[in-house]
């Protein structure tokens, strides 16, 4: 775009706070986000003397400025659904689910598979809910697992794994939000950072372990032991969920697929990426791998996911478990669901660049910063406890860290600031995954009540304890990162936290059913 930027003043905030409150309003991201950009544009028409015709034509110029210039995203989100899509359909995941309801032994077996599963299918959130919790449930139902436990790992290691590895759509998402040419690896720079993920994946595996459970998720374990007990087989959470359209794909073709339906075209996907990553970088032309990988990073993911689909083809086509047609079909739809999530970025993409390349939001921000005499310090917890409150109030991360993200990159662009921005961007990630984790209307929370087959009131209400303490901890954290800055020490102190809390509220709810076996299954 060929425009020049204007110094709109205290103007230059409105965008992104029209945008903030309507979405906390309305709970409707995408409206919110389209009224805060044509805002941004009004606001720099009209300083410059333009009309409101030219108002509407930059703002779809600064949209196809953004969509042109993050292109191989686009594509690769694409690809990567598609790929998706066709992984769900393939029947691997029930033979996964058949392979671990013939070999496990114990309950505390069946949650560390289950937590595995959930690790393993990192490339996208929704994909992950829906197919381990129809893998694992008739397995976790034989060892006495509450449909509410289920429920919540599935969504524990659903976006809190996404938005730290490195090959998803959540980590291209976030690397196009960051404005800086090695977006791809400030991201990977936050992952120590982002306290409110690592710490959910740790909760996860020390309560699969131990069994020390608490508050109503202890109660719906001794419910769920108890009906084993009785009757063997658990059935206390009656969902109408179980029976969505999404629920009945991932059972339509448990007869053909096999375990490598699943993990091949996944591994194939991871493989393929880091190769392709290197080779747009020119990995094999001399250049240090860790230079190249971040030359452009979405080309090389792209090149990764059409490997995979190629993979896929090759693996099902000719064993039969789809035909052509079928196949076609499953990447068209796969493709087809990027649609609101790719809106989402386009609208952020867009009201970012408006902040930051023509209205000076971001000098304007960073002045004030400096000059309200708010210490730096503090910074990381702020930012966090907005983030946290706003992705939790809209249900949505991408939501959430799309409209952040711009704004603290700003703030954090110069001065002292600068050797803030990588705990800030932790904080605001750690932030935004809190409200896909925990909120009721987040799709991923919704998602997960439908994969375990758990009603959704349950599972909301026996999650959010959990999610509450990990986001408790989190803030302590990052008051802490403000002074110090080695994020290995800062993971030391409130993993530590986070165990000892554990350990006392389930103390304090008197003995668990242990997970270590005592529930088998009734043969």
């Amino acid at each position: 775009m060929d425009l020049q930027m204007i110094q709109t003043g205290v103007f230059s905030i409105f965008p992104p706070i029209i945008a903030i409150s309507l979405a906390l309003i309305t709970k409707e991201v995408y409206s919110s986000l389209f009224i805060g950009l044509f805002s941004g544009m009004l606001i720099y028409t009209l300083s410059g003397g333009g009309t409101l015709l030219q108002t509407v034509s930059y703002t779809l110029d600064m949209a196809a400025y953004k969509i042109a210039g993050n292109s191989y995203m686009i594509i690769f989100l694409g690809l990567l659904w598609a790929v998706i899509k066709l992984v769900s359909e393939s029947g691997g995941s029930a033979a996964y689910g058949r392979w671990a309801e013939s070999k496990l032994r114990s309950k505390r077996a069946s949650l560390l598979v289950t937590s595995f599963l959930g690790i393993l299918i990192f490339i996208d959130d929704g994909f992950n809910s829906l197919t381990v919790g129809n893998v694992m449930r008739p397995v976790t139902d034989r060892f006495g697992v509450s449909r509410e436990k289920l429920a919540y790992i599935i969504d524990a290691t659903a976006a809190p794994v996404c938005i730290i590895a490195p090959v998803s759509s959540w980590a291209v998402a976030v690397a196009s939000e960051l404005s800086v040419a090695n977006g791809f690896h400030v991201f990977i720079s936050t992952i120590p950072y982002n306290f409110y993920a690592i710490l959910t994946i740790v909760m996860v595996f020390f309560i699969s372990i131990t069994g020390k459970d608490f508050s109503k998720m202890k109660q719906a374990e001794n419910m769920a032991a108890l009906r084993v007990r009785n009757n063997g087989a658990e059935s206390g959470c009656d969902a109408d969920a179980g029976s969505a359209p999404n629920a009945d794909a991932l059972r339509s073709s448990e007869k053909k697929g096999k375990i490598v339906d699943l993990v091949l075209p996944i591994v194939s996907l991871v493989i393929c990426a880091i190769l392709g990553m290197a080779y747009v970088g020119g990995f094999f032309r001399g250049v240090r791998f860790s230079e190249a990988i971040g030359y452009n990073p979405t080309a090389g993911l792209s090149l990764g996911a059409f490997a995979a689909l190629v993979v896929a083809f090759v693996l099902y086509i000719p064993r039969k478990i789809m035909n052509l047609k079928e196949f076609i079909n499953c990447i068209i739809s796969g493709i087809g669901s990027i649609v609101p999530p790719m809106i989402i970025l386009i609208l952020s993409w867009s009201l970012g660049g408006v902040c930051r390349e023509l209205i000076g939001t971001g000098e304007f921000v960073s002045g004030f910063v400096s000059s309200s005499g708010i210490s730096l310090r503090f910074l990381p917890v702020i930012v966090f406890l907005i983030a946290a409150f706003m992705s939790f109030s809209m249900g949505t991360s991408w939501g959430t860290f799309g409209m952040l993200i711009p704004i603290v990159s700003m703030i954090c662009a110069s001065g002292n600031a600068a050797n803030y921005l990588i705990p800030v961007l932790g904080a605001t990630l750690a932030g935004s995954v809190y409200g896909d984790h925990a909120s009721p209307i987040s799709d991923t929370t919704i998602m997960s009540s439908t994969g375990a087959e758990c009603e959704h009131i349950k599972h909301v209400e026996t999650q959010l304890p959990y999610a509450y303490l990990v986001a408790n901890v989190c803030a302590i954290g990052y008051l802490i990162s403000g002074f110090v800055r080695s994020a290995a020490v800062i993971l030391f102190i409130t993993i530590g936290l986070l165990v000892a809390a554990i350990l006392f509220l389930s103390g304090k709810d008197g003995k668990g059913i242990k997970a270590s076996g005592s529930t088998r299954a009734k043969r």
